[in-house]
């Protein structure tokens, strides 16, 4: 049973591209890699415009290798959030959109990921900047500055700003991963370059953004993602469309993770609502199929 209300529910990775992920998630050559991973997920992560701009004709090519229902979302690049911090960059801006323009159609989000250092005396480039984008896209903020989650005044204001703009503010968990102890070198690289804060929920749009940093221990993320189980629920039986981005220290293991808890996920929306959201499987079995509807 579905409903024609339901929002709908995109899950995916940090990325597309992962060697160790051969045989499990990819069932052919490299160069077809992106196409077997859009046949399970439904959206990604695009960091590779966090480093550099793309050549026009890759993105192209991504444009053509996943069907109609997949989602992508695209980081700015940090040329424009951590160079030069939102600040005289609308070149920058025009040079990434332009290139990005084969693939406009095909992406829900774009990311614009701030480093730690920008804090609240930066807001108002924020909000300067937030006005140049184009009005007909989606636009999510990542904010690290520990001022943001204090919940006084500067993240008030943060907050009143996105708002105010229908801009997402992406909420990254990293609870889970927090909890691992620091016996792996991808444990330990995780502790230095994640921002360790609390997570605060918002929602400014029709798009909530959740980034789930796991443990490395599956079983162990279940406390963790427990309470988002009934924001979840609630968000898509009120027609918002939420993303969720699963995470692993190493992102080995990152897509069995994120079938074991959409699973979680699913289970508890079909009991609260009775409605039976579309199966999530890798190909490595015989039922998997791909989720037309995410």
């Amino acid at each position: 049973m579905t409903s024609a209300d339901t929002g709908i529910l995109r899950v995916g990775m940090a990325m597309w591209s992962h060697e160790q992920w051969r045989g499990s998630l990819y069932c052919g050559p490299r160069e077809q890699w992106l196409e077997d991973y859009a046949k399970v997920f439904s959206t990604v992560e695009g960091n590779t415009t966090f480093y550099a701009l793309p050549k026009i004709e890759s993105v192209r090519n991504w444009s053509r290798a996943v069907g109609p229902s997949f989602r992508f979302t695209f980081k700015l690049p940090k040329s424009i959030t951590h160079q030069a911090q939102l600040c005289h960059c609308q070149g920058l801006l025009s040079e990434f959109f332009a290139t990005m323009a084969p693939i406009a159609e095909q992406t829900s989000v774009w990311m614009i990921q701030l480093p730690k250092q920008f804090g609240p005396q930066q807001l108002p480039n924020l909000e300067s900047f937030l006005a140049q984008l184009p009005k007909d896209r989606t636009f999510g903020v990542e904010v690290r500055h520990p001022q943001f989650f204090t919940k006084g005044s500067a993240e008030q204001q943060l907050n009143q700003l996105l708002m105010a703009q229908k801009v997402e503010r992406i909420m990254m968990d990293t609870r889970a991963v927090f909890a691992a102890p620091a016996t792996t070198a991808a444990v330990v690289e995780a502790h230095a370059k994640k921002p360790h804060v609390p997570v605060h929920v918002l929602v400014a749009g029709q798009t909530p953004i959740i980034r789930f940093i796991a443990h490395p221990q599956m079983s162990a993320n279940d406390q963790f993602f427990r309470p988002w189980l009934a924001k979840l629920s609630i968000w898509l039986s009120n027609g918002l469309n939420p993303h969720l981005f699963i995470h692993t220290p190493d992102n080995v293991l990152a897509p069995q993770f994120a079938v074991y808890l959409y699973q979680q996920l699913a289970d508890f929306y079909q009991r609260e609502t009775n409605i039976v959201l579309p199966s999530l499987e890798l190909p490595e079995s015989p039922a998997a199929q791909q989720i037309d509807i995410f």
